[in-house]
């Protein structure tokens, strides 16, 4: 860890969150390891529509397979740097930096640094994804502000999250992501800011407050007087 890492007492969101009330995800790891599973899922059918048509990107996706497999599996770092036959995520999207699977590995290479604790280093690699979907993009955005907030710069951290929550549009993401700024805010003791996004979620996303992604649901009307 370094030492602006240390200085800096980085916010553990789900544990200001939690100290009232239990915000907590039945899957703690929605950042980082719902992240993945998400592209997970829709790697192999973005890779499909480009297998056969573009060569570069058949060779980029089968690079791609092997290091998905370790990340997988839980190891992180083989997956970053390769397993001594197989490329990792890393010389895979600098190799095939113009290709879907090349972009796809910027974001398992952010996420495998951010399982390792390597905040700092994975900010670039999730900052270099680029994607504006609905699903993965938000979701390696609200991965981003993790990294941020891990390394004690807030501002960044907030500015994450909001993006995360307003690019996914989704009653539960959204409202997930606007709590994890919030509760930046409270943290910092900016109330009238953190009131501001309570007060969006209860106007934009008044299902997600009882929705059975979180244990309890969210007492949003609890969050909104504390900071009255």
């Amino acid at each position: 860890m370094s030492t602006k890492q240390t200085e800096q007492a980085p916010i553990a969101v789900d544990e200001v969150l939690s100290k009232s009330e239990a915000f907590v995800l039945k899957n703690k790891s929605i950042i980082i390891g719902a992240v993945a599973a998400i592209v997970i899922l829709i790697t192999g059918s973005i890779i499909y529509n480009n297998y056969v048509a573009i060569p570069a990107e058949k060779e980029a996706a089968e690079a791609l397979f092997p290091a998905q497999a370790l990340f997988e599996a839980g190891s992180y770092q083989e997956a970053l740097d390769g397993d001594g036959t197989n490329l990792g995520f890393i010389a895979i999207a600098d190799e095939y930096s113009s290709t879907t699977s090349g972009n796809i590995a910027n974001a398992y290479a952010g996420l495998s640094l951010a399982q390792l604790g390597k905040y700092e280093e994975a900010i670039p690699y999730l900052k270099s994804f680029d994607g504006n979907d609905q699903l993965v993009a938000p979701a390696v955005i609200g991965a981003l502000g993790n990294c941020y907030a891990q390394i004690g710069d807030n501002s960044a951290a907030v500015k994450s999250f909001t993006n995360a929550a307003s690019m996914a549009n989704n009653n539960t993401i959204s409202a997930y992501y606007l709590m994890q700024a919030a509760a930046i805010y409270e943290q910092e003791g900016k109330n009238a800011k953190a009131l501001d996004l309570y007060e969006d979620i209860k106007k934009k996303y008044p299902t997600a407050i009882k929705s059975e992604q979180f244990q309890q649901g969210i007492d949003i009307e609890k969050y909104i007087n504390r900071v009255k």
